[in-house]
């Protein structure tokens, strides 16, 4: 089982949340489509050879973004980075990915 956590401007975080529930991620024993979320503020300053959703390049841009947090099965990750990706409008989306341990 992976944590994936995810950054996402609010325009678009039901869309992420829902391509990544379609990849098969957010299951937890006998309920789907479970995540946190929380809100807060990006910044970034858009590079030469960058093309942005949001900002200009070279200025630094601060955005009202969400932090989402969900597990996915270990033979689903990879179908649900590649959903994460084509639903998120940023070129360089930022995520990570935690494997989890279980405990008795």
């Amino acid at each position: 089982m992976f944590k994936i956590c995810y950054f996402v401007p609010a325009s678009h975080l039901e869309e992420t949340k829902q391509a990544m529930f379609d990849a098969g991620a957010g299951k937890i024993g006998d309920y789907d489509s479970c995540a946190w979320q929380c809100e807060g503020q990006g910044q970034f300053r858009p590079l030469v050879g960058s093309n942005p959703f949001l900002g200009e390049k070279g200025k630094l841009e601060t955005v009202k973004e969400f932090k989402v947090e969900l597990v996915c099965d270990d033979e689903l990750i990879v179908d649900a980075l590649t959903a994460l990706k084509r639903a998120h409008p940023y070129e360089e989306p930022a995520y990570e990915v935690y494997k989890l341990e279980y405990f008795s």
